[in-house]
């Protein structure tokens, strides 16, 4: 299998990237030369190349950004954001977003002062022969641009695409050091969302690859080798792009969007009728896993999970079901039945059922938690709404609310919303504690926003204390930063 077939559609509200994704299977609409159009498709639209979702067609170094406002001299780190980025586009037509070579956004703060902003593409095989560059390395057996997350792990800094593909490992200017497989450790595919629990010291995934007949829970330690991998057994080789880890328990999510091989299909997964909807808890050393099953879902990304007695307590964004329902041009994916919301899921293991309930109901996705309480019972949760995400998937205005950035405190059920206006979209928002903290909360949100007014992008940095005030700073990138997936703060 080629690449293309990589990014299961699957996250909602924008199959978004939506954690991107990615199975490498099949070979993409992109190639290194553009090809003309004929006058009738050259009027069709095609959103995954337009507006927000525009590529960049450069990698640009800037230094000495401008700023408004001033950046909190804690700070000291880089904010790192992935997404995909096609190169070299053949046909619009045949083009989904989620398929876009990876392009890794990063600004380096420090001292108070914005030292530099650089976007790069991840130096695959296929990425260097486009740019015709040397490639170094053996190519791997399924080579991408890995496009769906970027994180670091004990002084490695990773960019990782799930199904098939490697991490890529990349230096503190991100450039490419090559495609990373644990020391020789790892054993087939990796994913794009991993889980670090900090009191532990313990990276886990869930992997999984549609030629399998089962998924994988691994577990890396700091050193950066698998040191365990327990098999779970699955049928209809299901997508599983997200997971939930506790303190005790892997939780696992089998839902009815499996693998579908038939040729021509641009993300190779469908909405399965006949694979029923399933939530597992299997204790984090392995052994048997616990099922239970739920009513027809699509589940998207994990915010957090923990342990409150006899429950497993799992905060998510979900989308109605069925996905497969497409928009007037094709663009139907998770979110065209509906955008995803904020749920809770409370797995009840005394009395074996699942207790289900919105938190939020308004169109968001891309959660995130203070990461330090990965596993732990935590309270705030961040969470995005890209109004035009929303609005391509469902193929029209989601509805009044978007662009925007949510802190949910879930405890008291309020939230708190930091609106940014027309055309300014909000990518993921990543919380980084400061220098002092105390509180869960003691710290900034950071995200990359639209500016229309520049026709550039902004790194926004919010007080999460003072969510809805005006930003502690805004960072003036040279240029757009496209609608995009995920990222992490790399401190030095």
């Amino acid at each position: 299998m080629t690449e293309p077939n990589r990014r299961n559609v699957l996250r909602g509200a924008a199959a978004l990237a939506i954690g991107g994704v990615a199975a490498t299977y099949g070979s993409t609409g992109s190639a290194v030369a553009a090809q003309p159009l004929s006058p009738a498709a050259a009027k069709e639209r095609f959103p995954f190349i337009e507006g927000a979702f525009a590529p960049v067609k450069e990698e640009v170094t800037a230094f000495g950004l401008p700023v408004t406002g001033r950046i909190p001299k804690d700070l000291c780190g880089r904010y790192l954001r992935t997404g995909p980025n096609v190169l070299g586009l053949e046909d619009p037509r045949a083009h989904h977003w989620m398929i876009g070579e990876g392009m890794v956004h990063g600004v380096r703060l420090r001292d108070g002062k914005a030292e530099w902003y650089r976007n790069r593409w991840v130096r695959s095989s296929g990425v260097a022969a486009k740019l015709g560059e040397r490639y170094p390395w053996p190519v791997p057996a399924e080579d991408f641009a890995p496009n769906t997350h970027v994180i670091s792990h004990h002084g490695r800094i990773l960019t990782l695409q799930e199904s098939g593909a490697p991490p890529y490992e990349l230096d503190g200017e991100l450039n490419t050091l090559g495609p990373f497989d644990f020391g020789g450790s790892l054993e087939g595919s990796y994913t794009a969302h991993t889980k670090f629990d900090a009191h532990a010291d313990e990276l886990h995934a869930v992997t999984y690859h549609p030629t399998w007949d089962h998924v994988r829970h691994l577990l890396v330690d700091r050193t950066g080798r698998v040191v365990r991998t327990t098999r779970i057994p699955v049928t209809d080789s299901p997508m599983m792009h997200d997971f939930g880890l506790t303190e005790n328990y892997v939780v696992v999510f089998d839902v009815p969007v499996t693998f579908d091989p038939r040729p021509g299909k641009v993300v190779p997964y469908k909405w399965n009728t006949e694979h029923p909807a399933r939530v597992g808890v299997m204790k984090r050393d392995g052994g048997p896993v616990r099922w239970f099953g739920v009513d027809p879902v699509f589940y998207s990304h994990t915010l957090n999970a923990y342990e409150q007695g006899d429950t497993v307590v799992v905060d998510l964004t979900t989308m109605p079901a069925p996905f497969e329902v497409a928009g007037k041009q094709g663009f139907g994916g998770p979110s065209a039945s509906g955008p995803p919301v904020l749920e809770r899921w409370t797995i009840d293991l005394a009395r074996g059922r699942v207790r289900r309930r919105v938190l939020d109901d308004r169109p968001q996705e891309f959660p995130r938690v203070n990461e330090s309480l990965v596993s732990r019972r935590h309270r705030y949760g961040y969470s995005a709404s890209p109004g035009e995400l929303f609005d391509v998937y469902l193929d029209r205005p989601a509805n009044s609310f978007g662009n925007a950035l949510i802190k949910h405190d879930l405890r008291s059920g309020r939230s708190e919303v930091h609106r940014f206006g027309r055309g300014a979209d909000a990518s993921e928002a990543v919380f980084v504690p400061s220098a002092r903290s105390k509180a869960e909360d003691d710290g900034y949100a950071l995200a990359y926003v639209n500016n229309p007014d520049r026709g550039a992008s902004d790194l926004v940095i919010l007080s999460a204390q003072d969510f809805t005030a005006k930003p502690l700073a805004r960072i003036h990138l040279p240029r757009p930063v496209p609608l995009g997936f995920h990222g992490s703060w790399v401190a030095d």
